[in-house]
């Protein structure tokens, strides 16, 4: 029996080793047991020699100890290497942390690009608009164009957030909400001191990191909750008034008041302010137990028609009144409806704002402005192309529509532009239908025969058709511009760009993650007002009863709990 000196890894020394009977397999398997690795992640070294445990001898046995020359009181050094199974546990923990920083980068890209679309007025490429709205469903102008983006792309990021936390991914929810108070602080602070988002936010990476249970961020947490509870107060209004009255008298901010609670609470146990946090977290208890929904109440309102989870959010918004539950879920349901309404109209004007193009400087034409144009005889069509020239400028547009050179001049590009599209159209059909197996010359006959698709085919799939190109007997797609209104000639002058078509967004080259975009999309359409202070309580419960216990056991005993 020896004694083996062990260093490196683990430092200690090994009794009653036998030379004769052991190897390095059952050395590396003693020093794992006490360096709590696995055996396969050792290697090990004595005399300036790595220990190979697949060495053998003449007979082709492995070699003991002795055979590799270690002695009595030999010191051998223990490093750690990578075992096959944790080189691709950490390959795979790579390829995820890669992949996982790949889909926030692509989230922040897609935030910033929807933003800029959508918050200076351009023509959205998407059959939708993304639009800042307060809690009664009206639009809302916030400062300049620079905070209107910035604060489009926090209500984005703070929506996705939340998704994630309702999804338990609390890690990426917290790089989320990180770039959302981001975005927030490009903004003019006195456009935000009036809505509770940004205090909302606060609050919610706060609850991130109480439930990543990461001690390290105790110091930002109660600065965070200090900001939170005075932007909540900012924009509630003192003793809660404000809310009151935009809310008609309901109470939807208890649950979030509670977790507030509860979170102050956690932090001052934590800094070793027991009654400080003693009288948060009873607070937040008795604000959990006002927020129990009966069975009986919750029975009843789903009888009504009404889902589990909408009735419950009723009811705790409503101090648990029966009544008034139901009449703000009928309340809601026509606000919903009313919103559908006017989502499709918005979509419609998006289509109709479509097909007039953009302005020199890439706006949509203003519909209202059009209409007004509309509302005293002058034609749809030129007048947007009147105002697309224009900026928008109503008066500017009026002069080009009451000029007769002017005006005759924009029904002259109007009708290019027309017969551009309708050649542009009929070239991509013209394609397809050459696709299919078809000689080029035939189809283009066809289609100067037939007209319409279904002609086409006809014609040419018929037994003994006759598709020579006929020239004479071609005829215009359109009207020609002398038959147009307001009898505008031929030989007008014309602007320099009348064979320009008017920008398209559609046709624009600009790189885009329709995939991430359409997912941030998502997550605005099926959210609602309410949605920040709909909070589902039962962890808040929990961690209420916990901490209560914790506080109390320490007041008890007269410990301190600094960062426990």
């Amino acid at each position: 029996m020896v004694k083996l000196k062990i260093a490196g890894l683990w430092v200690g020394v090994i009794e009653d080793v036998e030379l004769e009977n052991w190897t390095i397999p059952m050395l590396k398997e003693e020093i794992a047991k006490r360096s709590n690795c696995t055996s396969d992640s050792i290697k090990l070294i004595c005399g300036g020699k790595v220990l190979k445990e697949d060495t053998v001898d003449d007979e082709g046995k492995v070699q003991n100890l002795t055979q590799l020359g270690i002695k009595n009181n030999s010191k051998i050094l223990a490093n750690r290497v990578t075992s096959p199974q944790e080189g691709n546990s950490i390959k795979q923990h790579m390829i995820a942390e890669e992949e996982r920083s790949t889909r926030l980068t692509r989230l922040k890209t897609a935030v910033t690009a929807l933003a800029e679309r959508h918050a200076d007025g351009s023509l959205p490429i998407e059959d939708f608009n993304i639009e800042v709205e307060d809690q009664n469903g009206q639009k809302v102008r916030l400062g300049s164009e620079t905070d209107q983006r910035a604060v489009m792309m926090g209500l984005m990021l703070l929506a996705k957030g939340k998704h994630l936390i309702r999804q338990g991914n609390y890690k990426d929810s917290l790089e989320v909400l990180s770039m959302g108070e981001e975005a927030f602080s490009l903004c003019d602070p006195k456009v935000l001191e009036l809505v509770d988002n940004v205090p909302i936010l606060q609050i919610d990476i706060v609850w991130c990191y109480f439930m990543i249970r990461d001690i390290r961020w105790l110091a930002d947490a109660g600065k965070r909750l200090e900001m939170a509870r005075a932007g909540i107060e900012r924009a509630h209004g003192k003793d809660l008034l404000r809310l009151r009255l935009l809310q008609g008298g309901r109470y939807p901010e208890l649950a979030l008041h509670l977790r507030l609670e509860l979170l102050e609470g956690v932090v001052a146990y934590h800094n070793g302010q027991l009654e400080k946090s003693r009288k948060a977290l009873a607070s937040a208890k008795a604000k959990f137990v006002k927020l129990q929904v009966s069975d009986e109440a919750l029975s009843f309102v789903m009888s009504m028609g009404f889902g589990e989870r909408e009735a419950k959010r009723a009811l705790r918004m409503n101090n648990q009144d029966v009544s008034s539950a139901i009449d703000f879920l009928a309340e809601e349901k026509t606000k919903k409806r009313q919103q559908q309404e006017e989502d499709i109209r918005r979509r419609d004007e998006i289509k109709e704002q479509k097909r007039y193009g953009m302005t020199p400087s890439k706006k949509a034409v203003d519909i209202e402005r059009l209409n007004e144009l509309v509302s005293i005889g002058f034609g749809k069509e030129l007048a947007a192309e009147a105002l697309r020239r224009n900026e928008n400028d109503t008066q500017k547009a009026l002069d080009d529509l009451t000029n007769p050179e002017t005006s005759s001049a924009i029904q002259v590009h109007i009708e290019s532009r027309k017969r551009k599209r309708q050649k542009q159209a009929r070239d991509a059909e013209i394609e397809n239908v050459v696709g299919m197996g078809f000689e080029r010359s035939k189809v283009v006959a066809a289609f100067e025969i037939g007209g319409s698709l279904e002609t086409v085919l006809q014609l040419l799939t018929a037994p003994e058709a006759d598709l020579a190109p006929a020239a004479d007997n071609i005829q215009p797609a359109v009207n020609s511009p002398t038959a147009l209104q307001g009898g505008a000639s031929s030989s007008a002058t014309l602007p320099d760009d009348v064979g320009a078509d008017v920008p398209d967004p559609m046709n624009e080259v600009e790189e885009r993650d329709v995939e991430m975009e359409k997912e941030l999309s998502e997550d605005i359409a099926n959210a609602d007002a309410l949605d920040d202070y709909d909070i589902e309580i039962t962890l808040e419960g929990e961690a209420i009863t916990e901490y209560l216990t914790l506080v109390g056991s320490a007041s008890s005993s007269g410990k301190m709990v600094i960062s426990q």
